[in-house]
Formats: structure tokens, sequence, C-alpha cells
């Protein structure tokens, strides 16, 4: 059930819908983006235009499943799962986050007027990931990035928010039930 919230960080689970393309030095695709992230459980989609599943990734703390061409792979690492596939990573781990424009200590932040983040470098990582929030938008009474480009060597990410909406009371879908 959606609610509203004051800043995205006070959105304990959240679900978005948008658009990821991703540029790489082997391919260059892009699809549908639906991701129900929960404190619990995450479960992300990527689509082809016409609702064809490329990808579902759902995983718990400790339980991973990937689901990509026909093959399911299962582990207790959604990241390690990513990674398995080879051409580029995604940045699970830290996406969430990025996402919602929240930045740690840890990261080389430049601001805009309102103090939101305009760029951000993780360096944690070589090479780094540089993250560029290219607009932002009003969602569930809080503001959330619109546009993000993200980009780490010769990778290019770009995910659009078409909607993200703050959630309450989430359930887990039923063909999640294992994890």
């Amino acid at each position: 059930m959606a609610t509203q919230v004051t800043s995205p960080a006070a959105a304990s689970a959240w679900e978005l819908q948008g658009k990821l393309a991703v540029k790489s030095p082997k391919e260059s695709f892009s699809t549908n983006l639906y991701w129900l992230h929960t404190p619990d459980n995450d479960e992300l989609k990527l689509t082809t235009m016409l609702g064809t599943s490329v990808l579902t990734l759902s995983s718990r703390e400790g339980y991973a499943k990937l689901e990509v061409n026909g093959n399911s792979y299962e582990g207790d690492d959604p990241q390690a799962l990513l990674n398995r596939l080879g051409h580029w990573q995604f940045p699970l781990t830290q996406l969430p986050q990025w996402i919602l424009g929240i930045v740690s200590d840890d990261y080389q932040v430049s601001r805009d007027v309102n103090g939101r983040p305009l760029q951000l470098t993780d360096a944690s990582v070589l090479p780094p990931w540089r993250i560029q929030y290219q607009g932002w938008q009003p969602q569930s009474g809080t503001t959330v990035p619109r546009l993000l480009r993200l980009d780490r060597g010769n990778l290019q990410l770009k995910i659009q928010l078409n909607q993200w909406q703050a959630l309450t009371n989430v359930q887990v879908p039923m063909d999640n039930q294992r994890l």
C-alpha cells in the first residue's frame, strides 16, 4: 500500500517502475525496470518493451534466485549471481541508495543549491562508479531522482524513474514464498 514520506530515506519499503539503458563495448540495450525493495526482500525485473521477461532477481538475506534466458540460478549472494552474467556489472548493493539520492560520507559528492546530489563518486571499487543526477521529481510526498547516469570504466547505465512510491504493509509475492 502506497504512503507519503518526508524524505526518500524515510521509506523502508518502495517500488519503482522505469527504464534501464545499458551501453558497454559488447552490448547496448534498454529494458523496462521494475523493483520492489523491502527491508527483507528485493524483487528486480527487467522486461522488453513488449513485456517479455529478460531477467528476474529475487533475494532475501542468505538466498537469491536469478532467472535469465530461460535458466534459473540460486545462491546466497544476489550480486554474485548477477556478476556471473559476465558482460557488465550492475551495482545491486549500492543502487537502492543511489536511486533515491541517499549518499554516505564515503562518497565524493557535489550538490545543487537545494542540497541534492548532482554527482557522486564511489571510489570503493576500481574503476570507480560515477553517478550523475540529471533531474528530480516529486513522488510519494518527497523528491526523488528522475534520471541517473552511472559510469564505470567503459560501462554506462542510465536509469529513468517513471514512478516511485513509498510502501507500507508490503506483501511478498506468492511466487517468492520459498525465499
